[in-house]
């Protein structure tokens, strides 16, 4: 399905594969790249499921226009999983903390506060 609104041909994926355990997402996103004459950066693949028995995957596919439009609209978590976004600096506490930190503050002493953190 085409979606222009979002830039993207999206999909459901269906994969046999006798004889394999399951096939690569980067081995998939060549695949699809090169079927939809897009860069391999550009193919998002996600929630791949093995069918009882094996033999047949089942997962979701977007196929980006371009680089820019895959950066607006993914979720961040799957950037991340991508590669084109760093992970959030600090344990999960310390996240927690320095926000709740930051709830005390009032104005523009919210910014200094993040500010002086990251020097």
């Amino acid at each position: 399905m085409k979606n222009v609104l979002l830039k993207r041909r999206q999909m459901v994926v269906d994969v046999i594969h006798h004889g394999r355990a399951s096939v690569p997402k980067t081995e998939l996103a060549t695949i699809l790249g090169g079927t939809y004459k897009t860069d391999v950066a550009n193919v998002v693949l996600f929630g791949f499921k093995i069918a009882f028995g094996g033999g047949k995957s089942t997962g979701f596919a977007l196929v980006y226009d371009d680089q820019s439009a895959l950066r607006e609209f993914e979720p961040k978590y799957r950037l991340r999983r991508a590669g084109l976004e760093k992970a959030p600096q600090g344990s999960r506490k310390q996240r927690k903390e320095r926000k709740n930190r930051r709830k005390k503050l009032w104005g523009t002493a919210k910014d200094k506060a993040a500010k002086e953190k990251k020097k």
